[in-house]
């Protein structure tokens, strides 16, 4: 008598679970490519129309912001249905390189440096380095990460362990989440102010991109809510997520550079409080 194979109940159902967080992470990828494609837009029209030029510029930081809701979701989604794989993170973390890293560069070379600051000039080579630099802190960001996530054991002696409640360094998408709002907040090409204007506000900027550089890199702790789901913890996430999803609609521009900087901020501010809550305990 012939034998008669059997399947496991639900196992296509669970092989096809495993494409829903890798689909999050291609809407990922498609936001940063299409927020590089309107940068570049973007400056083509930064002299001739302005205006234009500020909607492309707008687009593209809004692409980003949108890129951090996939990037949030696809890890989620991969922890409830229990899909996570090695590979998906290294996809993850790849995708992340040009959401977050390459296409905020390009954005803020098309918006800022490029028509503010004239080739070969202090301002303009400048500029790029600090780019490249932000650049090069990200990437390191992420295989940081990586390599704790995946082979804790392994770390030297003495690294920082890992936690599930908090990121060692800021993390790469809220570095780039914050340039993008800046961008939606005044999309205008920073050459539309005028020349002390610009060169004033795009030395500020640099100042701001070495800032998110170094955090990317240091070792403060920044919250990762991975943890936030208990009865009382759950009903607060959701009415905060609410309130925030509302003040996006309606306030958009101010609602997303505030979200963006409180997020950034409160690593830092915790780092410079904590030793004081911890020598009151003592």
């Amino acid at each position: 008598m012939a034998e008669i194979e059997t399947k496991p109940p639900h196992r296509g159902l669970k092989k096809g679970l495993y494409v829903i967080p890798t689909l999050f992470t291609a809407a990922n990828v498609a936001m940063g490519y299409l927020a590089v494609l309107w940068s570049i837009r973007g400056f083509d029209l930064s002299a001739a129309d302005p205006a234009l030029a500020a909607t492309y510029f707008n687009s593209a930081g809004l692409a980003i912001g949108l890129a951090i809701l996939f990037d949030t979701v696809d890890g989620r989604v991969a922890r409830a249905t229990h899909t996570a794989t090695e590979i998906g993170v290294q996809f993850d973390s790849l995708a992340d390189v040009l959401t977050f890293g390459i296409a905020p560069t390009a954005l803020i070379y098309a918006w800022a440096i490029a028509p503010t600051f004239a080739e070969n000039t202090v301002g303009h080579n400048l500029g790029v380095f600090l780019l490249f630099a932000y650049l090069m802190c990200g990437a390191f960001r992420l295989a940081r990460f990586n390599l704790q996530a995946t082979r804790p054991v392994k770390l030297a002696e003495g690294a920082t362990k890992v936690d599930k409640k908090a990121f060692v360094g800021l993390p790469i998408p809220p570095a780039g989440g914050l340039l993008a709002a800046l961008v939606h907040f005044a999309p205008s090409p920073f050459s539309s102010y005028g020349d002390n204007a610009a060169q004033y506000y795009g030395y500020a900027l640099m100042a701001l991109i070495v800032v998110l550089s170094i955090l990317m890199v240091s070792t403060i702790r920044y919250t990762s809510m991975k943890t936030s789901g208990g009865s009382r913890q759950g009903i607060f996430l959701v009415i905060v997520i609410a309130g925030m999803a509302m003040a996006v609609f309606f306030y958009s521009k101010y609602a997303l550079l505030g979200i963006a900087a409180i997020y950034v901020t409160h690593g830092v501010i915790w780092w410079l409080l904590r030793p004081i809550f911890v020598r009151s305990n003592s």
